[in-house]
């Protein structure tokens, strides 16, 4: 297993562990390039985790991404043996809180 395999495996058992939402986005030609490996939500923030071996960075492409998912309010990190079992308990302590939330729908109102 590569270095950056065993991130991503750490970081996938934690997601699990807190039953977030999440995928590995395939572009295939099809899709944007640059999109972390890993994306999800995770009690109503979504996030993108870019998951790199040793002192890797992103790319330029990787860190527009990851800058514009931030821009957006969104969790954007960048994860690496040094700090890959710290995944859950950041999203945890990130998250919003669901009881802050008001949705309007043709004039009724969820909260």
């Amino acid at each position: 297993m590569t270095p950056e395999a065993k991130v991503k495996k750490a970081v996938v058992r934690q997601l699990k562990e807190i039953n977030a939402y999440y995928f590995y986005p395939v572009t295939g030609g099809y899709g944007r390039s640059g999109v972390p490996d890993i994306v999800g939500c995770y009690n109503g923030r979504f996030f993108g985790i870019e998951c790199k071996a040793g002192k890797n960075k992103p790319t330029p492409l990787q860190q527009r991404n990851l800058d514009d998912i931030a821009m957006s309010r969104g969790a954007a990190l960048v994860v690496n043996e040094e700090n890959m079992l710290d995944v859950k308990d950041w999203l945890i302590s990130k998250t919003l809180d669901p009881q802050q939330l008001e949705l309007s729908f043709g004039g009724t109102q969820n909260g």
